[in-house]
Order: C-alpha cells, then structure tokens, then sequence
C-alpha cells in the first residue's frame, strides 16, 4: 500500500517500488519513475526529463549549505564528472552525469557547498544508494 495523492485532477497512489524507484498508479495505469532525494528536496527522472520537488520549508531556505552524500537514482553510468574535491558548488550546479536507460541525468546540487569527496569516474557504473559526490 502506498501514499495517497490528492491532485487537481483527482488521487494518484505512490509507493516505493526498488531502490530509487517509484511507482504511481493514476486508476488503472501504473508507471515507473525513478527518483534521488537530497535533503528536503526529491529529484524525479520521468520519461527523459528531470523533476525537482521540494519539501515546502525547503523553498524557504534557498541558498543553504549542503553536507552529506548524493547517490545514483538508479543503476546507471557515468558519463561524466564535472566538479572535483575542494570545489565549491552553488545549488542546481550540474555535479555528475549520469546515463540509464538511453537517458543522460545531471545529477545537480541540492544546495550550496564543498566537494569533499568523489566516489566515481566516468565510465563506472553505478548503483542506487551508493555515495557518488560527498560534501564537506
């Protein structure tokens, strides 16, 4: 059983289906979406096109520090690593590349920060929920 949804046009029911993955069911039609979540915000990777959802507190504070770690939503590639150790990033920077399922996914800063670590290099594949990009 999953959460319950109230949108305009009606309840669409959401639970986690694998690691990084979701499932929605809008009446009789069930799709798959991946998602990476950050802090207060929720990345969606849906047909190509990413999706950012923020908790509401989270709009309020823009411009915070990030600390932690970002993980691959889903088994993927690394296409590319755009940041090092030591680089400071500003929230929505592009971090990592990553390619699933015919699909290229930036994987982008929750907030501002340092890198203090990074896990990949391009060409490695990856899992879901193993650190990529580490922050001070």
């Amino acid at each position: 059983m999953g959460t319950i949804v109230t949108w305009k046009s009606g309840s669409v029911e959401i639970w986690k289906s694998g690691p990084g993955e979701l499932a929605v069911r809008d009446g009789d039609r069930i799709e798959r979406m991946f998602a990476a979540t950050a802090g207060d915000v929720v990345w969606i990777f849906r047909d190509g096109v990413t999706y950012r959802v923020e908790a509401p507190s989270a709009s309020r504070r823009r411009g915070r520090d990030t600390h932690g770690a970002l993980s691959a939503p889903m088994p993927a590639t690394v296409v590319a690593v755009k940041v090092a150790p030591g680089d400071q990033v500003v929230e929505g920077q592009t971090l990592i590349v990553l390619e699933a399922m015919k699909m290229e996914l930036p994987v982008r800063a929750p907030g501002n920060g340092r890198i203090k670590a990074v896990c990949c290099k391009a060409g490695d594949l990856v899992q879901p929920d193993v650190s990529l990009i580490e922050f001070e």
